[in-house]
């Protein structure tokens, strides 16, 4: 028999593809939050935070795009079966570890602000990546997606 054939997946497995394309949708409005309101979308935004919005290097917008964008498409390919789902979720790593990456190594955030309120929630975004990669690999080995 043709191994090509993709086999129908288990219920669970169109409701976390469903999920992860909700978590896509939210990213995007953050993107969008971030790009037309920037610290205004604080109302606690301080000095420190306007300027560290102003300070932003213009790689930085195109990489949070292609974070969100990355893992936004991830998904619905993952939701459609389509085995374009691991290179985009791919895409969506790498900017996130780019875009964190210059948060926390090219900025003074951790100091100004603390590791505590600051890294738990990147952390978060990772291990969603992370997940994502993982799960559209498992996805591919059992013939789910193609």
């Amino acid at each position: 028999m043709a191994t090509w054939i993709r086999q129908r997946p288990p219920g669970w497995f169109v409701v976390v593809a469903a999920v992860l394309v909700i978590w896509g949708l939210l990213g995007c409005v953050a993107f969008y939050m971030h790009v037309t309101l920037g610290p205004a979308m604080d109302p606690a935004a301080t000095d420190w935070d306007r300027a560290y919005y102003a300070a932003l290097p213009g790689w930085f917008t195109p990489v949070y795009a292609a974070a969100v964008g990355g893992g936004l498409l991830g998904a619905i390919a993952l939701l459609l079966r389509s085995k374009l789902a691991l290179p985009l979720f791919l895409v969506s790593l790498i900017a996130v570890i780019v875009q964190f990456g210059y948060v926390f190594l090219g900025t003074d955030m951790l100091a100004h602000k603390g590791a505590g309120p600051t890294v738990p929630f990147p952390l978060f975004i990772a291990a969603v990546a992370a997940f994502q990669i993982w799960l559209a690999q498992f996805a591919r080995q059992r013939g789910w997606i193609s």
